[in-house]
């Protein structure tokens, strides 16, 4: 997929190896993305991502990534700050979202984008706040434990029944990347919730953080923060969870951004009440 636009913009699809430069955008903009993040994200669909170069020079990106046949989520949209406003984001967003076809899209928008977003045809679901800070002193809580191989395919069922869309290729890599570090919560032999921490730019993120009760997501959260050890982390919480929100808040944790979830159109039911901590806010 090929398109020209503004000033010679000419927009690909991306390869793993264009990744690190987008990544480096994203970081200079706060996102703080992990370390390790692109091959799970290329994993999911390795055609869902876009670069924008005017000549061989990366001015913007966008990836959209298709989950099934109904779901797709949009994320990294960017370009260089010394070209926005010249029509090379709009020029890159109209050629990656025809990849989503029919599929409703979802994102987590920045505050200084959501406007545009409604524009085109997103509507609001939830805030979603990060919280971050020094991990607090804790200690893991009985039934929690480091998840092996023998508990993926049951951590991959929990999870579809926390997001709008399977995702066991995103899934496989997510769980066994080197440096993510995977906790499960297991009561009476069955799992009730699960948790990865992971290196980045700077500290530790959190993402997922999944649990059946505010008790199990308390109990998850204390084997992060004592898998931190002091470090710094953050965890991005859906405003419509107060539970998560509390539990952000009594674990010391400040508020340092924000987006919105918003959809083109109907999603999956999931369990919304079961998510404390959104996986990633570039692939939901």
């Amino acid at each position: 997929m090929t398109s020209a636009g503004p000033e010679d913009l000419v927009v690909t699809r991306a390869t793993l190896d264009d990744w690190p430069v987008v990544t480096g955008w994203a970081a200079d903009e706060g996102w703080n993305p992990g370390l390790s993040d692109g091959q799970a994200y290329f994993a999911q669909d390795p055609e869902g991502f876009f670069i924008g170069r005017r000549g061989d020079e990366p001015v913007s990106a966008i990836s959209v990534v298709n989950y099934g046949a109904d779901y797709a989520f949009l994320g990294f949209y960017l370009v260089r700050p010394d070209l926005r406003g010249s029509g090379l984001g709009l020029t890159t967003w109209k050629t990656a979202l025809a990849h989503a076809g029919g599929r409703t899209v979802g994102l987590d928008g920045v505050v200084d984008q959501q406007a545009n977003y409604r524009r085109s045809g997103f509507v609001f679901a939830h805030r979603t706040v990060r919280f971050g800070g020094a991990a607090p002193t804790a200690e893991a809580a009985p039934g929690v434990r480091p998840a092996d191989k023998d508990d993926l395919d049951a951590v991959a069922e929990y999870d579809s029944a926390c997001y709008p869309a399977d995702r066991p290729r995103f899934l496989e890599h997510w769980l066994t990347t080197a440096g993510h570090r995977v906790f499960v919560r297991v009561e009476d032999g069955r799992l009730t919730g699960y948790a990865v921490i992971r290196p980045a730019r700077d500290g530790l993120r959190i993402g997922p953080l999944f649990a059946d009760t505010p008790e199990g997501a308390d109990a998850l959260f204390a084997a992060l923060a004592a898998e931190a050890a002091g470090r710094e982390i953050a965890i991005d919480v859906p405003e419509s969870n107060a539970a998560a929100v509390a539990l952000a808040e009594r674990a010391g944790l400040s508020p340092s951004f924000e987006t919105a979830r918003m959809y083109t159109g109907p999603v999956r039911p999931f369990a919304g009440e079961r998510v404390c901590g959104v996986t990633t806010l570039e692939l939901g």
